[in-house]
């Protein structure tokens, strides 16, 4: 696993904090999810105006993001996530490795996202019979963060997922 902060992210996003590992390490453990979410967010929430408060906020967040990513991935790879600031927005940074059938998920789900009226889709999947959605997770951060997603691809065998969020309101 390679831990640390490159010097400015993607646009004028100033990079906070990097993690990269072997999809089939962070796969191999669910825990993972909450761990890094939870360091990720002591880390970067020092200089917040309520520094407890985002840290929870975005703990919780990025917790979903990599649940995300621990059910829905390709069988090996390299997974990176990254974490970029601009403001009071964060950019979380997603490189996941994917198959066609994963890549298809994300794909889809993004779309949805994008596509208006999130709540009523968010609820309708929260109390569906049966089993939860695979973007359940992806909906709720649309509707309970704000956040806001894009995807590109990287290559044939991952897709980058960029979920950008504002946990708090800027003072200018």
């Amino acid at each position: 696993m390679d831990l640390g902060a490159a010097p400015m992210g993607a646009g004028d996003y100033a990079e906070l904090l990097e993690f990269d590992m072997d999809m089939d390490g962070f796969a191999s453990n669910w825990a993972y999810c909450d761990r890094v979410s939870t360091y990720f967010a002591r880390m970067i929430s020092h200089n917040r105006s309520d520094s407890l408060l985002y840290s929870n906020l975005f703990s919780s967040a990025l917790n979903e993001l990599l649940e995300t990513v621990y059910r829905l991935h390709a069988p090996s790879g390299r997974f990176a996530c990254s974490v970029a600031r601009k403001g009071a927005s964060e950019r979380v940074t997603l490189t996941v490795p994917v198959d066609a059938q994963t890549a298809e998920f994300y794909r889809s789900a993004v779309k949805v996202l994008n596509e208006g009226d999130v709540a009523s889709r968010y609820h309708s999947a929260l109390f569906t019979d049966g089993p939860l959605q695979p973007n359940i997770g992806l909906l709720e951060l649309a509707v309970d963060y704000a956040a806001r997603f894009s995807i590109e691809p990287t290559d044939a065998n991952a897709i980058r997922l960029i979920a950008d969020l504002k946990l708090e309101e800027s003072d200018t």
